[in-house]
């Protein structure tokens, strides 16, 4: 059996998945960075969407030799190009290639300092990105005017970049005198495209930093990159302040149309968490404000219309029209973010008013375009986007799955925290019911890769039918005595405890939760199973599946596969994609053309709207059960 073959029974069908397995963890030295990821996950993955920078240049295939890192503690195969990066001697201290370094069990990892500047970076899903950012920086040694060069300061500035062609900044004819003269003219020129916008004393060149937000409904994420090198400086993440106002972009919407003040707030509360994050990641890495020149981001066109202050009802009324599918150049005072005055943001085109920038950003992240391969790009969220194709053909579409997979509307759900049960596994020989939870802290709530995995494993045991209902107390005792002691009345509604019938506060999974499970999950199914009816192919044809957002990144393919979330296809061609919003944003800031890149999607990708199919409300009623 290949490694992209369905497994099958003896009768032919296809066999169950297999059984999900816990999350590893990872500590990267010496940063001390502490990561919890699903098993199978290279290193180099673990590491780059966590902000540890490892060197390479080739994309992930083992190629470069230069993702080299010690495992210092856990165990980690030799690869077969482990050797020709290392002699003997090494590979029995534990060096190996991070990007072909699978994580199966907890792991310490030391990572060497980046010794050099490269000129390329790894982004988005293995994506090899020449750098070639917006920002640069050129150290000038000028002439001093005298009587004989009476040269105006800006024009002697513009002349010394006789290279480029720059339009200075109202800024810099502010600044110019006064620094040129208190550097003894020897200064850094500072441009963002073709605006020269500051001016430096010193040689500042080796400092330039742009930072890349993936504005989600429910949690944002900030990247702080050094554009010299590509590699992340920091990371950091955070509930969107706007949800006081709805879970979801239909209630933000509403409450916009409803009240004219809250236009006002909502940009405020968008505002506000994308300068908290800012000065978060700028704490940690150590860096001035004034020394981001450029950011980028990437969101739903709700998020973004917010953002911006732009009145986002047409969104929500038929016919679903944005302002527009791309903005100008903007300042990132515009979005209210403090960094330098004059930094430039870029903020990624959407293809639909529920397709938005951040699947875009995520299509140029996973190189959708680029691949020879039937693909499906699932971003898995409160509005779930997913573009199916291959580099001759792209469509996208979008799903309202709501806010369960975030853990909201669920009656012990939270966040991705400590605390957080994160995997489930119910044993029925032994009545025993194993829990994975984030920081190894007492349960305190379920995350959504804890939903997922907890209704799979249901599933799987036979604790909750195909339509989604709870086995009754008989039903239960003939599966495992044990485990009916968990399935008790909790406000009235039939629940499984998860955390057992004697725990203080149980944390426990309802009836109700269960159906909010499968109002989202059936959602995305039709989503792609329309889709592939579009493009004229089938289940089998797909040769990958990319799971992504950050609820996507922490599934397990097994539970997907189990409750119907994703095609039923061999666990190996289903992948944790990481953040590739917040990816596609980075390749923004990395490179001019691969901005370009993000603006030819929209040409390139059709999207198909599924509330305007008289099929879709059947469909999706059909896709709520649960297989077999």
């Amino acid at each position: 059996m290949t490694a992209d073959s369905v497994p099958v029974r003896e009768d032919g069908r296809p066999a169950p998945p297999p059984e999900p397995t816990a999350r590893v963890r990872l500590r990267f030295e010496p940063s001390g960075v502490q990561v919890s990821v699903p098993p199978g996950v290279t290193v180099f993955e673990a590491a780059s969407w966590n902000g540890v920078a490892i060197d390479s240049t080739c994309g992930g295939h083992g190629t470069c030799r230069k993702c080299k890192v010690r495992i210092a503690a856990g165990e980690v195969p030799v690869s077969r190009h482990d050797p020709r990066a290392f002699d003997a001697e090494r590979l029995r201290q534990g060096w190996r290639l991070a990007c072909l370094a699978q994580a199966t069990g907890d792991l310490t990892v030391e990572v060497p300092p980046l010794t050099t500047r490269p000129k390329a970076a790894t982004v988005g899903v293995g994506r090899q990105v020449i750098l070639r950012p917006a920002v640069q920086k050129r150290y000038l040694e000028l002439a001093e005017p005298s009587l004989a060069d009476q040269t105006p300061d800006v024009e002697r500035i513009v002349r010394a970049l006789d290279d480029l062609e720059v339009i200075p900044d109202l800024h810099v004819y502010r600044r110019a005198g006064r620094v040129l003269r208190a550097a003894d003219f020897k200064v850094t020129a500072v441009v963002v495209g073709t605006a020269l916008i500051d001016v430096e004393p010193g040689d500042t060149t080796a400092r330039r930093y742009g930072i890349a937000f993936d504005l989600g409904t429910t949690t944002v994420v900030a990247t702080l990159l050094d554009l010299a090198t590509g590699a992340p400086a920091a990371v950091a993440s955070m509930l969107n302040l706007q949800q006081p106002y709805g879970a979801d972009v239909i209630s933000r919407i509403s409450a916009a149309m409803l009240d004219p003040a809250a236009l006002d707030r909502l940009r405020d509360a968008a505002r506000d968490t994308l300068a908290r994050l800012t000065g978060e990641v700028c704490a940690r890495a150590g860096v001035a404000r004034e020394e981001v020149y450029e950011i980028a981001l990437a969101g739903n066109a709700t998020m973004v219309h917010l953002a911006l202050g732009i009145d986002p009802e047409p969104l929500g009324v038929a016919p679903f029209v944005m302002a527009a599918r791309s903005f100008p150049e903007l300042l990132a005072g515009d979005l209210g973010v403090p960094v330098h005055p004059r930094a430039r943001a870029v903020v990624l085109p959407a293809l639909g008013a529920y397709v938005g920038g951040d699947i875009v950003a995520g299509a140029l992240a996973a190189g959708m375009d680029r691949d020879r391969r039937l693909r499906l790009l699932i971003d898995v969220g409160t509005n779930c986007e997913i573009v199916l194709g291959d580099a001759d053909r792209l469509l996208a579409t979008a799903a309202p799955a709501g806010p369960a997979f975030e853990g909201a509307q669920i009656r012990c759900g939270m966040r991705a925290a400590p605390g957080a049960i994160e995997t489930v596994r119910i044993d029925p020989a032994a009545g025993r019911v194993a829990l994975g939870v984030i920081g190894d802290a007492a349960p305190a709530g379920l995350c959504g890769s804890g939903l997922v995995d907890a209704v799979a494993e249901l599933r799987r045991t036979g604790l909750l039918d195909a339509s989604g209902r709870l086995a009754d107390p008989d039903a239960a005792r003939r599966i495992s005595p044990a485990l009916a002691e968990r399935l008790a009345t909790v406000d009235g509604e039939r629940a499984f405890l998860l955390t057992g019938p004697d725990a203080a506060e149980p944390v426990y999974l309802s009836q109700r939760d269960i159906r909010e499970l499968q109002f989202a999950k059936g959602a995305i199914a039709t989503g792609w199973r329309l889709l592939l009816e579009e493009y004229g192919a089938a289940e089998p044809d797909i040769r990958q599946v990319l799971l992504a957002g950050s609820f996507g990144s922490y599934l397990s393919p097994a539970s997907a596969i189990r409750i119907g979330l994703v095609p039923r296809l061999a666990p190996t061609r289903i992948v944790s994609a990481g953040n590739v919003a917040g990816e596609g944003a980075k390749l923004a800031l990395l490179s001019a053309q691969e901005r370009a890149g993000a603006l030819a999607l929209l040409e390139e990708v059709r999207y198909v709207e599924l509330s305007d199919r008289p099929d879709f409300n059947d469909r999706f009623v059909g896709e709520l059960a649960f297989p077999g």
